[in-house]
């Protein structure tokens, strides 16, 4: 559910690595299509973001992306090892187009923008890179409550989020700052700072007001990795604690994923492996971990 949803980072949007990639804790049937998904997000991704393609042909590439989920809509099958399988995923689930359409659209504009004036523009671009994920993957679930797709798209907007917090530096060296201009300026922010890498007092105060509001939002879906039953609410919870416990390294750090850019390790997958199995209400849970009653944690 990312900008960009497998290795085991739930929070880091590259390559969508929040995306349950065939894991073993889906179910099997599941599987297969989720994997499906998979490989049309990550392709039209790297056309996008990888390689050194002038940005004329990125586009024209994306064009052609979304001209084969036009022939899908059309009752064709293209004959390509990406559209073909997900076709037949499309068809077998009913899933909805337009998500996909969302994310050539948020794929498209990372080609064409580079800068965010607010945090209006940032969460428009997250209902677009992001939330088509969650939303997904709920269609493959069969679940189509209102309700339950709201959670998500607060969740998935969250990771997006805390992506964008984590790699700061990363999407810097890319020419992109995801950052809202207008909230740098008012705590004296500047783009130099990110490229010194200099977390200074005002940088870790701006910091702390972006890891707060990630938080606030990832909160706001939780209540979903309660109400997704068996595998697929695992699956789920152990996505929202990932995401709680990257925000709980920032802030650590004070904002300085310059030189300590947070990554799980073992000791964090057992504990929220732990807790998924076993969860307490997800708002709680993630207030603990917050307060410092994670476990192993950095």
């Amino acid at each position: 559910m990312d900008k960009k949803p497998a290795r085991p980072n739930l929070v880091n949007a590259g390559h969508y690595e929040n995306f349950p990639v065939a894991s073993i804790l889906l179910p099997r049937r599941l599987r297969g299509p989720v994997r499906a998904i998979y490989a049309f997000a990550r392709a039209a991704d790297d056309l996008a973001d990888e390689g050194d393609a002038a940005p004329e042909a990125r586009l024209a590439g994306l064009r052609a992306f979304r001209e084969r989920l036009q022939a899908i809509e059309r009752g064709e099958t293209p004959g390509d090892p990406i559209f073909g399988p997900l076709a037949a995923v499309i068809r077998a689930h009913a899933l909805p187009l337009q998500p996909f359409h969302d994310l050539l659209d948020a794929f498209g504009q990372d080609v064409t923008k580079t800068r965010y004036a607010h945090f209006g523009e940032v969460m428009d671009y997250c209902r677009r890179s992001a939330n088509p994920i969650g939303r997904l993957m709920l269609a493959l679930f069969g679940d189509r409550d209102p309700r339950h797709q709201a959670w998500s798209d607060g969740i998935c907007s969250a990771l997006q989020l805390i992506n964008f917090l984590q790699d700061v530096a990363v999407d810097y060296a890319k020419g992109r700052v995801y950052l809202p201009e207008d909230e740098m300026a008012r705590f004296g922010v500047t783009e130099r700072q990110i490229a010194e890498g200099r977390t200074d007092a005002l940088w870790q105060l701006f910091m702390n007001s972006q890891i707060e509001r990630a938080r606030r939002i990832l909160a706001a879906g939780a209540p979903l990795g309660r109400a997704l039953k068996g595998r697929v609410g695992v699956e789920m919870r152990l996505i929202i604690l990932g995401g709680e416990r990257i925000l709980k390294q920032l802030h650590d750090s004070r904002g300085d994923m310059f030189r300590q850019r947070p990554s799980l390790g073992p000791a964090d997958w057992l504990y929220m492996l732990r807790r998924a199995l076993w969860p307490r209400n997800p708002a709680a849970a993630a207030r603990a971990c917050w307060q410092g009653g994670c476990g192993g944690g950095r």
